[in-house]
């Protein structure tokens, strides 16, 4: 008879204990059904409530050559398109990466393409970023911009691939974290004083 039941059931007749479940993974962020790399070793995801209009705070994003007006880490950003912010833009920014175990102080060069985005809600953008003695192979990075009582609730998720990062995980994640943690704060501090401001 037990071995016509499920194993879990099975389990709890034989021990009187239910078996331990896994927790599901959380569901990573999305942007008209893409998202970041799933097999990525290195990822982080963090959000934070800007008390601002969502208009406020999507035309701060987007505007990708103002970021070095409120960004510290971003040293120069520059679109290789013309017109709206869209699926398909282009654009190369740098940020100076302080020497770690594995690399020495550089200036990364990241050139990001907008694969997915819809207005107001959600951008993901992919590409490379390398520096001298330093190389992210694959970067994914989606936002995601919902309106909520007192605000906008930005969502963030990134994810890196590459040999060279991939050989200190626990490091590269950290860096990783600390710079969208930085990006959010900035992102926050800035569309909030415009509000106040205005």
């Amino acid at each position: 008879m037990i071995a016509a039941l499920t194993l879990p059931l099975a389990a709890v007749l034989i021990t009187g204990v239910p078996p331990v479940q896994a927790a599901p993974a959380p569901a990573g962020l999305q942007c008209a059904g893409k998202g970041v790399d799933p097999a990525a070793k290195i990822r982080y995801r963090t959000e934070t409530l800007i008390k601002a209009p969502l208009r406020t705070v999507w035309d701060l994003q987007t505007d990708v050559e103002g970021w070095p007006a409120w960004q510290r880490p971003v040293a120069t950003s520059e679109r290789l398109d013309s017109g709206p912010f869209r699926e398909g833009s282009r654009f190369r920014w740098t940020t100076p990466v302080p020497a770690t175990p594995v690399s020495p102080p550089t200036t990364l060069t990241i050139t990001s393409t907008v694969r997915q985005l819809e207005k107001g809600a959600c951008i993901r953008w992919i590409g490379p970023a390398i520096g001298e003695g330093l190389r992210i192979d694959r970067g994914v990075h989606v936002w995601t911009f919902t309106e909520v009582k007192g605000g906008v609730l930005v969502r963030t998720e990134e994810t890196h691939v590459g040999e060279q990062v991939e050989s200190d995980v626990p490091l590269a994640t950290e860096f990783l974290g600390k710079g969208l943690e930085a990006w959010l704060r900035e992102l926050k501090a800035t569309a909030e004083a415009r509000v106040t401001d205005g």
